[in-house]
């Protein structure tokens, strides 16, 4: 028997999870031909011995990673964005960081502005926050790399490598027959089909998540893409449509999932074969399933739901008509969203502070301490602190870690291999690795990123026996800055956690009520979207949390019954919205005016850290469940509060 007392730390779990995604072998090869193909040209010429040739087979193969690591799937239009940003912003870094060299104040203000910049972009989009990330990497690399090129030679190659990159991304999306429009709701599709299938069964509550995430995966790709596109706007008005027309279909599914009742192998099987329409682009060859006149609510209401769908997935013209038409934003009201979501915004602020300081000390520490390599002090800073990709902490171990391993592993293939011919080989191996890597953990990424970056230094400016050693201090020293000053100091790191999110649930959840039982159905169902949203968020905001150290970690693994509870309210909302529409009788509005009181409450409990009162609520009708489930999570608040003094 395996003694349980010699686990590790949850938290510590948590850090070192690496998952198990399948290799993406078009994305393989594509990573080898795009960071390899400028060199083995080099070779090719017969040029590895001339310093000025391989400088701008570095800079080609510097310029080509920049573009392939920008698209990350979805429509192509998406990943043109992303490579834009990311050359373009990146090739701005190297002109940035030519003003950043030598020592003073001037590196120090050209740091500072670059760093505001950049966390101020990171707020507008996913393009542009890569593009920021892009913007800083160059700008440190610039800082402090010195080649035998000019800079417009420099420049001229990086995009000569970002354009041969952006040529092989062209070239694998037209191999690709799958369109990941149609797969984005055909996956919502799919995400339906098991969360009938596992209704009654203890993956219940798995299945229902997954569904969530489908369809905010399905809404936020079809939406962003017609938002962005003139060419197929018709192809994805319909599916914006269908993705609307399913939302019976996935009230329905819920309420079947929260009631226990198995759903009927007839609607299980018309769903899968909805998905396959979608994704073949084929008429549906089966006749639609035929009505239920009896059986159990939820059963009903699924089939009926059904039957909609069917109808639309066989009429284009239904599917474009049920889509949600868009006017586009006047300028006025689009520079307000801008300035709303970046410097109108408390935590993009505070964000531009934290970054700024880190980067600024990064510089401070280039120019005092006696470090060989000291741009990749500000690279790694760069690279642990940006925003939006988890907790700082935990990028701060991973890259530490990853980057100890991958120097091993970088100075062991520099020893062993002959500079030259068979570095590029390496080079191209390590590289074909890397979009694996990205999938499974971010110290992982490290591992095989760091030598391939070691490698390409080593072949810029060869002084291999200096790049192994001061590699590590110079991370580790990065490390230390972000974990100090981007982390420890600030009081929001102690705060109790999930505070946030957890208001902004109960905020759409009350929401959620208000429209469920005195609004329209497509009130209801935006609404719905909205809470089950909200929901992702607090789960995503609890993994993260679950990845720090304690006290952190203890005090947000305590929180989960509470966001279970949430989850459960929600599903019983749903669950009366089907019931009212399959006949049940709608709650009187003073009803519906003390639960949503309660939810606001408690809301006000979780802002102001205080017990929720005792009172239990009382509702009649398809409002008792949910009146019960509230009752549940102000215990459940009140059960926790005590911890967050």
């Amino acid at each position: 028997m395996v003694d349980r007392t010699l686990r590790a730390p949850a938290w510590l779990e948590e850090l070192v999870r690496t998952g198990r995604p399948p290799v993406p072998w078009r994305d393989v090869v594509r990573f080898a031909l795009s960071l390899a193909g400028p060199l083995a040209l080099v070779g090719l010429l017969g040029r590895l011995d001339d310093p000025a040739a391989l400088g701008a087979g570095v800079f080609g193969t510097t310029g080509a990673l920049a573009v392939t690591l920008a698209p990350q799937g979805g429509p192509l239009r998406t990943g043109a964005r992303r490579m834009v940003a990311a050359g373009g912003l990146g090739t701005v870094g190297l002109l940035a960081g030519q003003a950043a060299t030598g020592a003073g104040w001037r590196p120090v203000l050209v740091v500072a502005l670059v760093s505001a910049a950049a966390a101020l972009m990171s707020s507008v989009d996913s393009a542009l926050s890569l593009g920021a990330l892009q913007l800083l990497i160059y700008t440190s690399l610039s800082s402090g790399l010195q080649t035998t090129l000019s800079l417009p030679t420099e420049i001229g190659f990086f995009v000569a490598g970002g354009l041969w990159a952006a040529a092989l991304v062209l070239v694998q999306a037209r191999t690709e027959h799958a369109d990941p429009d149609r797969g984005a709701v055909a996956a919502a599709l799919d995400a339906v089909a098991d969360l009938l299938t596992a209704a009654g069964t203890p993956r219940a509550d798995d299945a229902r998540r997954a569904l969530t995430g489908a369809l905010n995966t399905g809404y936020d790709r079809v939406i962003h893409s017609r938002s962005t596109s003139s060419g197929r706007s018709r192809e994805l008005a319909e599916l914006a449509g269908l993705l609307n027309a399913a939302a019976p279909l996935v009230e329905a599914a819920v309420a079947t999932a929260r009631t226990g009742v198995a759903a009927d192998p007839v609607d299980v099987a018309a769903v899968r074969a909805l998905g396959t329409a979608v994704t073949a682009r084929r008429p549906l060859e089966d006749p639609r399933p035929p009505a239920l006149e009896d059986g159990p609510p939820t059963r009903r209401a699924v089939r009926h739901a059904v039957r909609l769908v069917w109808d639309v997935v066989g009429d284009p013209e239904e599917r474009a008509s049920a889509a949600v038409v868009r006017a586009p934003l006047p300028w006025r009201l689009r520079l307000r969203d801008l300035l709303d979501r970046t410097t109108g915004n408390a935590d993009s602020r505070a964000f531009v502070v934290r970054l700024t300081l880190c980067m600024v000390a990064a510089e401070l520490a280039r120019q005092q301490l006696p470090i060989e390599r000291p741009y990749w002090v500000l690279l790694t800073v760069a690279v642990v602190l940006k925003p939006d990709f988890g907790s700082v902490f935990t990028r701060a171990v991973q890259r530490g870690a990853g980057t100890l391993l991958g120097v091993l592993l970088g100075s062991a293939l520099l020893t062993v291999l002959p500079r030259g011919g068979w570095v590029v080989v390496a080079l191209a191996l390590v590289a074909a690795a890397l979009p694996w890597a990205r999938n499974a953990n971010f110290g992982l990424f490290s591992v095989f990123q760091t030598p391939l970056v070691i490698m390409l230094l080593d072949l810029a400016a060869p002084s291999p026996s200096e790049l192994v050693g001061p590699r590590l201090v110079d991370t580790l020293i990065g490390c230390v800055i972000v974990l100090v000053l981007g982390y420890l100091l600030w009081p929001g790191t102690w705060r109790a956690p999930l505070d946030d999110a957890l208001r902004g649930t109960a905020v759409a959840l009350d929401r959620f009520v208000d429209a469920a039982f005195t609004g329209t159905a497509e009130e209801a169902r935006r609404a719905r979207r909205m809470t089950f949203r909200a929901l992702t968020e607090l789960q995503t905001q609890l993994q993260r949390r679950l990845a720090e150290p304690p006290p952190i970690s203890t005090r947000a693994a305590a929180w989960y019954p509470v966001i279970i509870q949430l989850e459960r309210t929600a599903d019983t909302v749903t669950g009366a919205v089907v019931a009212m529409r399959a006949g049940e009788a709608a709650p009187p509005p003073g009803q519906v005016h003390v639960v949503r009181r309660a939810i606001r409450e408690l809301g006000d409990d979780l802002r102001l850290h205080r017990f929720p009162d005792d009172t239990e609520i009382h509702a009649e009708g398809v409002l008792a469940p949910v009146a019960r489930e509230v009752d549940a999570a102000r215990r459940l608040v009140r059960a926790q509060a005590p911890g967050k003094h």
